[in-house]
């Protein structure tokens, strides 16, 4: 009896033993499964028939510390009202050296291209001379030269043989506008490990660890006059990059079963996206010295703050005097000066149009969706701008203002606004040639009353 009594007690116990490795061997996969979960991505089919395929966040605007700085600076200029420089951007290249077989580059190639955006958000404050990848130009160039260049129009030309109607495009030299000066330099530095340290602790083979590294890169960039081919001012920044590492082990026995379990942590602030901002910075102190205005001031917006102002909300419309109320007594002059009238507290929409297009473009939207929300509360004033490099003559501006408010108009009625509601308070004389610059790099081409 004793005998078969243990018997039977081993046999449950060895079952009972399969049954916990059985639960722990089936438990720790479906963790490991579970755990890419926590990601919070989700999957979607994009055809019949084809495997769905992870979706991840949307693509949104490239944005960095430095861009309220940039928008500061970028009105600071334009405030001015001097013309704005032309700038080109030369090479910009890694000079660090540092290369991995398993990584590539561990600096990005793409210096030039950031300092070129750096130069775009200046919003029309400078003037981009592309001089980085002149390519395609100059092969235009070339077939223009070989008489190869066309544009679909016939061109009357003199020759020594009288006059002659000719398919190619005609060039006689000087498109390609000057520039004043032109950015270069390089990232010199990659630093790996200038700092680090942390602590490891472990009991029997369990126990946490944590440690820190930092990195530092610097750059050297300079700005020089096109003409001269002297040096106007140097610029040598450097910044570091701190990262982190945390986690917790357990290696050991328990009972019969080995137990290895690794969880933890690491991470770092983006290289690439540090010398971009990095770049930007030198950049504004760059423009400084050929604009002669010190960027200094606004480097204290450099945050992640948005940089552009938020709309005013429904109930701050609602609570401003009606636009019919205010300009019912005495409405402006249709033709007169472009400031007429006291109107600093009514809402204003500014609506830029690209140069020579008369359709509204991409992100407009935001902007439709907000003069149809301040119509339904009282009235809105929508200002029409372009770039101020849009020249013609007064008769082609007037109709391609014209093209403009009726696409505005078209777009508004969509949106249930009667066409009635959009009436024009200001736009300037049919045969006044002269620009109405306002802001930076823009003019003002007429401006509407909605509501």
């Amino acid at each position: 009896m004793g005998v078969a009594t243990a018997g039977r007690r081993e046999l449950a116990g060895k079952r009972m033993g399969l049954r916990g490795v059985g639960v722990r061997g089936v438990a720790l996969p479906l963790l490991a499964l579970a755990l890419p979960g926590c990601a919070s991505m989700t999957q979607q089919r994009i055809g019949i028939g084809e495997e769905p395929i992870v979706v991840g966040p949307p693509v949104r605007d490239n944005r960095t510390p430095m861009d309220a700085a940039l928008a500061c600076y970028a009105g600071w200029l334009g405030s001015r009202g001097n013309k704005p420089p032309v700038i080109a951007v030369g090479d910009v290249r890694d000079y660090t050296g540092k290369y991995s077989v398993n990584e590539g580059n561990a600096i990005t190639q793409g210096g030039a291209l950031m300092v070129a955006s750096a130069l775009g958000k200046l919003r029309g404050s400078v003037r981009i001379a592309e001089r980085f990848d002149p390519v395609i130009a100059e092969r235009e160039l070339a077939y223009a030269d070989r008489r190869q260049l066309g544009d679909g129009k016939v061109h009357d030309l003199a020759g020594p043989s009288g006059r002659q109607v000719v398919p190619w495009l005609p060039y006689f030299g000087g498109s390609i506008a000057a520039s004043d000066y032109y950015i270069v330099g390089g990232i010199t530095e990659l630093n790996y490990d200038i700092r680090s340290g942390g602590i490891e602790t472990g009991v029997n083979s369990v126990g946490p660890k944590a440690r820190t590294y930092t990195q530092s890169v610097a750059l050297d960039l300079r700005i020089v006059d096109t003409r001269s081919l002297l040096v106007v001012r140097t610029v040598s920044l450097t910044k570091q990059f701190t990262g982190y590492e945390t986690g917790f082990g357990i290696f050991r026995f328990f009972g019969s079963n080995l137990f290895d379990i690794n969880i933890g942590a690491k991470g770092q602030e983006p290289l690439q996206l540090g010398i971009r901002t990095a770049l930007e910075e030198a950049t504004m102190r760059l423009i400084g010295a050929v604009a002669r205005v010190d960027p200094e001031p606004c480097m204290s917006q450099a945050s992640w703050a948005a940089s552009v102002p938020l709309a005013p909300s429904v109930q701050g419309i609602a609570a401003t005097s009606t636009l019919r109320q205010r300009l019912a007594a005495d409405g402006p002059a249709l033709n007169g000066p472009a400031g007429g009238g006291d109107d600093s507290a009514a809402v204003d929409v500014p609506l830029l149009f690209e140069t020579g297009v008369d359709s509204l473009q991409g992100g407009a939207e935001a902007a439709i969706d907000r003069i149809v929300a301040a119509a339904k509360h009282g009235g809105v004033f929508v200002t029409l701008l372009a770039r101020d490099s849009e020249t013609l003559d007064p008769k082609a501006r007037a109709a391609l203002t014209d093209r403009r408010i009726a696409a505005l108009t078209v777009a508004l009625t969509k949106q249930g606004l009667a066409a009635s509601a959009i009436s024009p308070v200001w736009r300037p004389d049919p045969t006044d040639p002269a620009i109405q610059r306002v802001g930076a790099g823009l003019q003002r081409l007429a401006r509407l009353r909605i509501g």
